[in-house]
Order: structure tokens, then C-alpha cells, then sequence
């Protein structure tokens, strides 16, 4: 067993976002309007291997449709000179009013170039288009060294966090 740590973080308005200072000139971000499962479960195996993203491995083609075709589930693909570099998936939670950015990420060949912090940025001004109450997100020790200090640094506030252990 391996112990993490996991910080819940929220933004509640975006006075509080602080932008990226990175001005994306050659970035694109598009949503996926017709869910291309393939898509979604090509990204999340890249960017997670790195980062012990297992939960949707043993998922079906049917369980990755179902919860695409969830009209409260949106993807937007970050596209760097039309070739795709990351994307992130937002849930809208309607019983709480709140936007919770699922899966979040920047494919290996696109790290340590700021596309991050400029895909976080849209992530946030994208999800407080529903006139919600606040857009939250979680990360833990095993994601990428710069996933909480790019959450803190567009202005998000850990409101929990916590020690689990998991399997080595």
C-alpha cells in the first residue's frame, strides 16, 4: 500500500481567476458535440498512464457511451497548430449548481509549455458560462509535479483534503 494525498480544490466566481499568462496565439479549444468515445478513452489512457489513472480502464465501449451521452457531461479538446495536445471533461452538477472539472490534461509532448495553465483558464471561464455557483476539481501526489500549483496559481482554493491509501 502507497499513501497520497488528495486536495479538493473550488473557485466560486471568476473575479477570483487569475489568467494564464500564456496568450495561446497557435491554441484552439473546441467541444466535442457528438461524443467520440474513442476519443475520450484515447486521452484518458495517455495522459493518465503516467499518473494511475485506472478507474475507466476496465470500462466498456457501452459504460464510455452511456456516460458520454450524459447531457450534463461536456468534452473540449485543447488543439495546438490543429493537432491535439489535451483536453478536459466538466460535469454540471445540477442538484448542487456547481461545475466539476472530471478529467483534466495535457498529453506528454505538450508538458512544461504553459498549455496547461492556458487550458485551465479556459476550463474555469467555459464552466461559469451555466451561471453556477463554483467550479471545483481534484488532484492528488500522483498527478503531474505542477497540477495543484496550476489549480492554485489560476486561483482555486483547496477546500479538503485528505491521506488515502492504495494499492502499490
Amino acid at each position: 500500500m502507497i499513501e497520497i494525498s488528495r486536495q479538493y480544490l473550488e473557485i466560486k466566481n471568476l473575479e477570483n481567476l487569475k489568467d494564464s499568462s500564456y496568450s495561446g496565439n497557435e491554441c484552439k479549444i473546441d467541444q466535442i458535440k457528438k461524443p467520440d468515445f474513442q476519443l475520450n478513452k484515447f486521452l484518458y489512457k495517455q495522459i493518465g498512464k503516467d499518473h494511475r489513472w485506472i478507474d475507466r480502464l476496465s470500462w466498456s465501449d457501452k459504460l464510455w457511451l452511456h456516460y458520454l451521452n450524459d447531457k450534463n457531461v461536456d468534452t473540449y479538446i485543447l488543439k495546438v497548430k490543429n493537432e491535439v495536445a489535451g483536453y478536459f471533461e466538466k460535469i454540471f452538477h445540477p442538484e448542487t449548481n456547481d461545475v466539476e472539472i472530471a478529467y483534466f490534461g495535457v498529453l506528454k509532448d505538450f508538458r512544461e509549455k504553459n498549455y496547461g495553465g492556458y487550458l485551465l483558464t479556459n476550463a474555469i471561464k467555459i464552466s461559469f458560462q451555466k451561471n453556477i455557483k463554483r467550479v471545483w476539481v481534484h488532484t492528488c501526489s500522483l498527478d503531474h509535479k505542477n497540477a495543484l500549483r496550476n489549480y492554485l496559481a489560476r486561483g482555486m482554493k483547496i477546500f479538503k483534503e485528505e491521506k488515502i491509501k492504495i494499492s502499490a
